[in-house]
């Protein structure tokens, strides 16, 4: 049977040694070739203030990195309370394509579940503070933006320090990791760090609570094809402060797997829930398929005759988006996060 013409696996490593926030994952991954003018005209469908995004060369403890900032208007009022529920609507009339939208809400989902959880209040009434703003909106949308553009088959990233000390939020004086972020990594494998900082933010806690496919505390095996540096906004003392995003690729899916740690459905969600919400992460570029390989040997032998052997090995490789269902209670409260502290 003759081979069908199918590009190997594609995979998207987060290297997470300095934390992860949201224009740090959307700038890595530019700088990892995902497509810039791509991700700026589909922000612009949303219905939201007028902003822009500006891109920048920083160096961060001697390297090179991309520094994303989103940009307002400041003659328009900016809105940095909105609802979960207002941000779901906003995603879902906006007009992107599906698999940006299940990205999008994926995250956004992960983010209200923890913010629910903390404050004791119903999903659809958790008020983001300034995650609810544009900044954080166009991070979040713009990171599936970004993941769509380069047609990520797998998404693996490695452990994520969190940071320590204290930050100031809405709420007072909060500790590091910030509650939600701390919520949301349960399950999932965290490095320490000695760093009296916030380096992974509400956001990017998000990002990788929804979209990591596996973890790993190094790169999976995999071609290299581009890397890229997200710069965050403040230096640290012994480290560049960027998010390092690999793209490479694989023909066997088997050497992901099994993952250092996943959370299991009964640890995510083991407390009972009334609004049932679901969501499939699939990216773009995925497919189906049977790869059919036949190999028929042939042995002479010249002194009694003829000896014929043939072998046949099928190999079969399939790709399938991966389910995750997630149940939110009834409780209310308010969001803290601190998206400007990355």
């Amino acid at each position: 049977m003759e081979r069908k013409d199918v590009r190997d696996m594609r995979i998207l490593y987060f290297d997470c040694f300095s934390g992860i926030s949201g224009d740090m994952t959307v700038a890595s991954l530019v700088d990892a070739g995902a497509d810039q003018d791509y991700i700026v005209q589909e922000l612009k469908k949303l219905k939201v203030e007028p902003f822009e995004l500006t891109w920048e060369r920083v160096m961060k403890n001697g390297v090179s990195a991309l520094k994303m900032r989103v940009v307002t208007d400041p003659k328009h009022a900016s809105h940095h309370h909105r609802h979960y529920s207002d941000i779901v609507r906003m995603i879902r009339e906006s007009g992107f394509n599906e698999n940006v939208v299940k990205m999008s809400l994926a995250i956004f989902a992960k983010i209200g579940a923890a913010e629910a959880k903390i404050h004791n209040v119903p999903l659809e009434k958790v008020h983001f503070h300034e995650v609810g703003a544009i900044d954080s909106i166009a991070d979040v949308i713009g990171t599936a933006l970004a993941i769509d553009s380069l047609q990520a088959d797998r998404i693996v990233c490695s452990p994520v320090p969190l940071g320590s000390g204290s930050v100031v939020c809405d709420h007072g004086v909060y500790p590091v990791p910030a509650p939600a972020t701390l919520e949301m990594m349960k399950g999932l494998p965290v490095a320490p760090s000695s760093q009296t900082v916030e380096l992974t933010t509400p956001t990017g806690a998000g990002i990788v609570a929804a979209l990591a496919d596996a973890f790993h505390p190094g790169l999976p095996s995999m071609v290299v094809r581009s890397i890229g540096y997200g710069a965050g906004t403040r230096d640290l003392p012994d480290r560049p402060n960027v998010l390092r995003t690999v793209l490479g690729e694989t023909e066997s899916e088997a050497l992901l797997w099994p993952p250092l740690q996943m959370p299991l459905e009964s640890e995510l969600h083991g407390h009972p829930h009334d609004h049932h919400h679901e969501h499939r992460h699939e990216h773009r570029g995925h497919r189906h398929g049977h790869e059919n390989g036949h190999h028929h040997g042939h042995h002479h032998e010249h002194d009694h005759g003829h000896h014929h052997g043939h072998h046949h090995e099928h190999g079969h490789r399939h790709h399938h988006g991966h389910h995750h269902e997630h149940d939110h209670g009834h409780h209310h409260g308010h969001h803290h996060g601190h998206e400007h502290h990355a």
